[in-house]
């Protein structure tokens, strides 16, 4: 008799690893067509003469050089159905694609061949197309993903119920559309496994029940969540769910104590877990000193008329220097000497910065609560960033015996003005602080400067 063919598993479906394939395909169509468009738009209807073979080998440089890009930095493998990995990066790396084979043009000497309505034509249709099927593909995606056609069907092996509750937070953080958790399994046959559900996630058995579940077609991937197992019991765990043509990966004990502090990192082909990485390094470094250099060379000249007259108005009110300096901590824990106006009395101003500055503090002058008010007094501290001693916007350097409740308080930043008199407050401004340097980027600067202007006016919390 003839053998019977065996039928395809109904319920095997395919995982998220097609979206890398189709966002290439996607990409490859947007060129295409644009260059279809472009031919039609300027041939068909303008009636305008271009030479086809150095437009179209224009057009296949430009696509190579975007895919070289893309595939450099792994973006398409970031395909996951979340929404912005879909289109990081996409205008930059167009961009650059664009200028190098500009460039590329220009070494052979035929720019000027070019016909500038083709090439302005074909850019803008081209990226047109790679942002707006890019929204659609998003669409086209989550709906697959809905109707199950792409998916992972995913089961925990935790060593007990608190294990498995911090997987599924961390499963849950990610927000990945394409990973269905199934439930939760624990080979261990005594009273210490509770066989309950996890929030909404039930308890599938040990080994056997996985085993029946993935010949089943009904799990596609284990996650193995044991922090304390032994080598010789993890070599049995993989062995035998490996045999049910499943995929299989390891929670390192790492990833659930340290939450979302970390990162994955290589040195060279070894893998590392990064728990903290200094963030404004290397060219972004020397970017952020020129930038700070150059804003404060050109903002000490700009306000040159005001910074006279408030050392007038200081002057006049109140025998006494203009400025005062204050011992604090800046990069690295270093003490250096920050200037400001002077906003008080000589006899009752307190240079170690030890007592905190409350409301309607009588140490301050008139002139004082004036500039303290608007931040006027800050304004000579454009000085130390030109000496590179600080920097216009980061976390803010505080005086050295500087107190909260009982303890000492070294580190802060900006965004929270005003007394820092509890705990809350100070590691309130040690969040934004961490936000900041996680998150630097120099139009990021410029808007905390222009987010700084305008709340000074109605900023009610400093004094």
């Amino acid at each position: 008799m003839r053998a019977r063919r065996p039928t395809r598993n109904k319920y095997v479906r395919f995982t998220s690893n097609v979206l890398r394939s189709g966002g290439i395909m996607n990409d490859i169509a947007c060129f295409l067509s644009a260059f279809g468009l472009t031919v039609l738009l300027v041939d068909g209807y303008l009636r305008y003469y271009f030479e086809f073979r150095l437009h179209s080998t224009a057009a296949i440089v430009l696509a190579i050089n975007f895919f070289l890009i893309r595939i450099s930095r792994d973006a398409y493998s970031a395909l996951r159905g979340q929404g912005d990995d879909l289109g990081s990066g996409t205008v930059l790396d167009f961009l650059v694609a664009s200028t190098l084979t500009g460039f590329t043009i220009l070494q052979f000497g035929r720019f000027d061949d070019l016909n500038t309505t083709f090439a302005v034509s074909y850019l803008g249709i081209c990226f047109a197309l790679l942002i707006v099927t890019r929204l659609l593909f998003r669409r086209f995606v989550w709906t697959i993903m809905r109707q199950g056609i792409i998916g992972q069907r995913v089961a925990i092996y935790g060593a007990d119920r608190e294990t498995t509750t911090r997987v599924l937070e961390l499963l849950d953080i990610e927000r990945l559309p394409h990973i269905n958790i199934i439930g939760f399994a624990d080979d261990r046959r005594d009273d210490r496994v509770e066989t309950g559900m996890i929030g909404r996630f039930p308890f599938l058995g040990g080994f056997e029940e996985l085993l029946a579940l993935a010949r089943q077609g009904m799990l596609d991937q284990l996650i193995v969540a044991l922090p304390m197992v032994r080598q010789e019991r993890l070599n049995m765990i993989i062995e035998q769910l490996s045999a049910g043509s499943i995929d299989v990966c390891i929670m390192p004990r790492e990833f659930l104590v340290l939450r979302d502090r970390y990162r994955v990192n290589y040195i060279g082909s070894l893998p590392v877990l990064n728990v903290w990485q200094q963030p404004v390094r290397d060219f972004d470094g020397i970017l952020k000193s020129v930038q700070d250099w150059l804003l404060a060379f050109f903002g000490l000249i700009a306000l040159s008329p005001l910074l006279i007259l408030t050392a007038i108005a200081i002057k006049l009110e109140s025998k006494g220097p203009i400025f005062f300096k204050q011992k604090r901590f800046g990069f690295n824990n270093l003490e250096i000497d920050v200037l400001k106006f002077r906003s008080m009395y000589v006899d009752r101003q307190d240079v170690t910065g030890g007592e905190r500055t409350t409301k309607g503090d009588p140490r301050v002058t008139k002139v004082g609560r004036i500039i303290r008010r608007t931040s006027i007094d800050e304004l000579p501290q454009l000085i130390n960033v030109l000496r590179g001693e600080m920097s216009i916007v980061g976390p803010r350097p505080h005086a050295t015996v500087m107190r909260v409740g009982e303890a000492y308080y070294h580190d802060a930043v900006r965004g929270l003005r005003g007394e820092i008199d509890t705990i809350d407050r100070a590691k309130k401004r040690v969040e934004y602080d961490s936000y900041y340097i996680e998150n630097w980027s120099p139009l990021l600067d410029l808007r905390i400067i222009f987010e700084t202007i305008f709340r000074l006016i109605w900023d009610r919390n400093a004094y």
